[in-house]
């Protein structure tokens, strides 16, 4: 266990920035632009949390995160949820062994480094459940025996906020265990211009007597960048980066203050302080810096706050959301967002007065 007091070596700093460096460099082979997306997938990983992709299809969310698992020889799972998918479907299950009489294991998908829950909220709501002990306490249930999910373990879930037929509305208690929720946009016209540049390249591979189109996930190098060690050592580094008590004190008074607003019904949870502190330790690695600045909390402060607040129904009424509110709350504090997206993306919604 790595000691947060100790500070960073010059070593150690220039071993991480190598790292990320080289995984951004392979992931942008094969997805162009989404550099914020990137970021906050490595923060997720660095400080053992789990992101929720929202975004319509079609913005490369799946390519992202298997594009991140082959970089660091990492194990790598996906689940497209339905209507139909029972809990034993992810964690699995005991099945009796008809020759010896005993019950025997079946592991599910859930047993890996990255779990890509495509479409989550189509699940029913007990297969949604079946997830909370998983993502909070790293461990599964299957029958009377308890097993250690392996380590790292990271749960990417995404979600299209825009078609809500035949979907299930994430529980409070599930978005909360979520270290962010990130917002997708699309891509520029500039960006847009080289993804239809490249895909125009790829060219046919033949499989038996056939042949196929290639797609972008046949073009990334199979050969990792990083390896799980690697990943360990950013992690400690990640734990080192030092975090003042001015700092701390932000993070508290902007959590308060969320609690307190009069459009909101529901302020974020003692989680929501955490992820923070959390985030911004690693972001703050990731911008070349041992130290977290107020920048990291305004940056942040979206992906982390937004999905952990609840407007009242009056708010929303008289066309309240919840990007004005965060801004007010930032304001308040000296900052504003890094980057607000449009209101008309069409990446936020409310349901039940719960931002999404």
């Amino acid at each position: 266990m790595s000691d947060s007091r100790v500070a960073l070596s010059p070593e150690d700093f220039r071993r991480t920035e190598n790292f990320l460096r080289a995984v951004r460099e392979r992931v942008g082979t094969v997805v162009v632009g989404q550099d914020l997306v990137v970021e906050r997938l490595l923060i997720a990983l660095f400080t053992g949390g789990h992101l929720l992709l929202q975004g319509v299809p079609g913005l490369a969310k799946t390519l992202l995160v298997s594009s991140l698992a082959k970089c660091i020889d990492l194990h790598f799972a996906r689940v497209q949820f339905t209507i139909d998918l029972l809990p034993s479907d992810i964690l699995g299950s005991e099945i009796l062994d008809q020759k010896s009489g005993d019950f025997r294991t079946r592991k599910g998908p859930i047993f890996t480094n990255l779990l890509l829950a495509d479409e989550i909220n189509r699940a029913a709501p007990k297969v949604q459940g079946a997830l909370l002990e998983a993502m909070q306490e790293r461990r599964v249930t299957l029958g009377n025996q308890t097993h250690d999910l392996p380590a790292p373990f990271l749960v990417i879930a995404t979600q299209n906020p825009v078609e809500q037929a035949g979907t299930f509305e994430l529980p409070e208690a599930q978005l909360d265990r979520f270290l962010l929720v990130h917002r997708l946009k699309y891509p520029t016209r500039a960006e847009e211009h080289q993804i239809l540049a490249r895909n125009a390249a790829l060219g046919i591979a033949k499989r038996d007597r056939g042949a196929v189109v290639e797609t972008e996930f046949d073009v990334l190098a199979k050969e990792p960048v990083g390896t799980v060690d690697d990943l360990v050592r950013a992690m400690e580094a990640v734990n080192r980066v030092h975090v003042s008590e001015t700092f701390l004190e932000h993070v508290v008074d902007l959590v308060d203050r969320s609690r307190h607003h009069p459009a909101v019904e529901l302020g974020c949870s003692p989680r929501a302080g955490i992820a923070l502190v959390k985030a911004s330790r690693a972001r703050a690695l990731m911008h070349g810096r041992h130290y977290a600045v107020p920048d990291d909390l305004f940056a942040l402060a979206e992906d982390v706050m937004l999905h952990r607040m609840r407007l009242r129904y009056e708010a929303i009424a008289d066309g309240v959301d919840g990007r004005m509110v965060l801004e007010e709350l930032l304001r308040a504090l000296g900052g504003v967002p890094e980057t607000p997206a449009p209101a008309n993306n069409g990446v936020e919604t409310a349901q039940n007065g719960q931002l999404v």
